[in-house]
């Protein structure tokens, strides 16, 4: 079985929560029997066009020009043209109106699935006149894929196609990551100190950091923020200006020294309080390491990863006293601390594993082609509907349900 992923960026280019669900699915996929290659754009014009990962090949294509933060190449859509006339299956990464251009526009025919990262949250204006062209692109493919029921369940755009949505959480594998040595581990602890809180991820405007930087004020705690990215300088900035001085940033580091800190920390900190923050990757690295989390109720997946008072903490989100609150309770109850770690670690195992989740998009892969090939539409059998899985979850049933934003 042969899929082609289209995304607008990728590992090595950049590793975000897409680029590195992309990866573990493709690596594990592989493992199971499925061919995966990933076609994507590249800003370096000295990167090679053709890269071999564990698991899979990507070839990417230079981007020409940037039209409002998407990326377009037109001699990516000849090549896509060419690999989807290849493919058995071709997967999109949504959003990026490239793919529904492209999809369109060479009209393909191809069983075809969306993985549905995130609604769009920006730039409302051109949304708005790309509105129809991102339905028909919808419309006209064969399964779009939520990766939580949160999700599903509180997403306009979904709601509209929810025939033919399935949920499929995002996996991550621990044999995929480095292990850091003994001293690597020893360097960071001598470092930083123990314990402290960790935060990981780029530094974009729905990550809630000043509002982290607030709390980090408030309480005095220790908080390390792996990453970089476009708010970076305004953050680090903020820090200094309030007197965060606890904060230590360190800026993107290699993934060695980010398991040393994961290992070392007290617990996970996301704080975002927009529902750009779909999933967060960051959260299922650290509840795989057996660490809690603190998270806040934005109706997404990161309270699907992050169970209340179960693995960890869920807050209001741009509420800096609430986050300091719950940095309090963690911070002077490691016992709950380990609990709640443990607990973490068994949900993980339970929902989150990478080849879980590619044993799951393996079946999809299996009844489009299955559908094309009977001219109707099957389900399947590895991943409930929106409808099905809904009304099954007692997540949107429990004390804390989720209202519509």
């Amino acid at each position: 079985m042969r899929v082609l992923h289209f995304y607008r960026t990728y590992i090595p280019d950049t590793i975000g929560g897409a680029e590195q669900s992309i990866y573990h699915l493709c690596r594990a996929g592989s493992e199971l029997g499925v061919e995966n290659r990933v076609l994507t754009l590249t800003t370096r014009q000295d990167g090679k066009p053709h890269i071999g990962l564990p698991g899979h090949q990507v070839e990417r294509v230079e981007s020409h020009f940037k039209v409002a933060s998407v990326e377009l190449s037109w001699s990516a859509l000849r090549r896509f043209r060419a690999l989807a006339a290849e493919a058995d299956v071709v997967h999109y990464h949504f959003p990026w109106p490239m793919g529904d251009i492209a999809h369109l526009l060479m009209q393909i025919r191809k069983p075809s699935v969306v993985t549905y990262h995130a609604d769009i949250q920006r730039q409302q204006n051109l949304l708005a006149m790309y509105r129809p062209l991102m339905h028909r692109f919808l419309s006209s493919v064969d399964r779009i894929v939520a990766t939580s029921p949160y999700y599903a369940a509180t997403s306009d755009v979904l709601a509209r196609h929810r025939h033919k949505v399935e949920v499929v959480p995002l996996g991550l594998a621990r044999a995929y990551y480095p292990t850091p040595d003994d001293a690597l581990v020893r360097r960071w602890k001598e470092r930083i100190g123990s314990p402290f809180f960790l935060f990981v991820g780029v530094f974009r405007y729905y990550k809630g950091l000043p509002v982290l930087i607030e709390a980090i004020r408030k309480t005095g705690y220790p908080v390390v923020l792996v990453g970089d990215g476009p708010l970076a300088p305004t953050i680090h900035a903020l820090a200094a200006e309030c007197g965060a001085t606890s904060a230590y940033f360190t800026g993107s580091i290699p993934e060695a020294d980010k398991m040393a800190l994961i290992r070392l920390c007290r617990a996970v900190i996301l704080p975002s309080p927009n529902r750009a923050e779909a999933f967060g990757m960051s959260l299922l690295e650290g509840a795989m390491m057996a660490k809690p989390m603190i998270t806040c109720e934005i109706g997404t997946g990161t309270s699907y990863v992050n169970v209340h008072g179960d693995t960890g903490l869920v807050v209001a989100p741009n509420d800096p006293n609430e986050l300091a609150d719950a940095m309090r309770a963690l911070w002077e109850n490691p016992d709950v601390c380990e609990e709640l770690g443990r607990n973490a670690a068994l949900r993980f195992e339970d929902l989150f594993t990478a080849h879980r989740t590619a044993s799951a998009y393996r079946q999809i892969y299996r009844t489009v082609m299955a559908g094309k090939q009977d001219g109707e539409r099957a389900v399947s059998p590895a991943a409930a509907t929106y409808g099905e899985r809904i009304a099954a979850s007692s997540l949107v049933q429990s004390d804390s349900a989720i209202e519509k934003p």
